[in-house]
């Protein structure tokens, strides 16, 4: 998993710096709306909700923002119809690529993610063509610098981890989709900080790319997560530090 966690925790500090700026926010009301929709504005009995409100929080958002993104889930208040949609893909050099998008137009949206592709030398691929390498999983990353490894392993697993590996600054817990909140608020309870808490999907294996194929994997991936329709892109590559830290701060 090291390809994942690396950019895992990119992505982290690229959601944070993407807050600053409210760049995040047409995304984070998306989200929670569509939340909302599916099962209803009350966070207790919606782990999805939940967790996009706290994301919501993360970045600052006002709570006007996010009870009227709440009722126009609900039906409360008027709303545009949006609708969930996935791509898959690949990227240079074989790498695999899932897309997650929510859109109010479904032709331009496709379009658009296209032509992403083709202009740096990916393309759209039929359903199932990669998803079989990735599973549904809930992810948390710990600081190895915040606790000790025996306590951290221990509360994981005794929640109902599935796993628990050892990485070279952060200790990574995977967890099914329905026990993810269980060890997430287990974590929590013992007052341990995470870098990362997501549903998200794991790659079961990864390409490792290097110079300038690297750059231009990465720099694809991240003109498809800078599209305002796109929620989450997942891929399977396996990037050096250097090349993932690169320009982070301009971004």
């Amino acid at each position: 998993m090291s390809g994942h966690s690396k950019w895992a925790g990119i992505k982290h500090k690229k959601a944070l710096i993407d807050a600053k700026k409210g760049k995040v926010f047409t995304k984070l009301i998306r989200e929670i709306t569509m939340a909302a929709r599916q099962g209803g504005g009350a966070q207790d009995a919606n782990p999805r909700l939940r967790t996009a409100i706290l994301k919501a929080k993360e970045a600052n958002m006002p709570s006007d923002n996010i009870d009227r993104a709440i009722k126009k889930g609900t039906g409360e208040l008027p709303g545009m119809t949006i609708e969930e949609m996935t791509y898959e893909g690949y990227g240079l050099n074989g790498v695999a690529i899932i897309i997650e998008a929510m859109t109010d137009n479904k032709n331009r949206t496709t379009s658009e993610i296209r032509n992403i592709l083709s202009k740096r030398g990916g393309n759209l691929a039929g359903s199932g063509a990669v998803s079989w390498i990735f599973h549904k999983k809930g992810y948390i990353m710990v600081d190895k610098k915040t606790a000790e490894e025996d306590k951290v392993m221990s509360i994981a697993l005794d929640s109902g981890a599935e796993d628990f590996v050892i990485g070279e600054e952060s200790y990574e817990i995977t967890t099914t989709p329905q026990d993810f909140e269980k060890v997430k608020n287990a974590i929590e309870a013992n007052k341990i900080a995470f870098q990362v808490a997501e549903i998200t999907m794991i790659p079961t294996n990864s390409v490792k790319l290097e110079g300038d194929a690297a750059r231009k994997v990465l720099g694809l991936v991240e003109e498809l997560e800078d599209h305002d329709d796109v929620q989450h892109v997942y891929a399977n590559f396996d990037i050096p530090d250097s090349i993932m830290n690169q320009d982070i701060e301009g971004k």
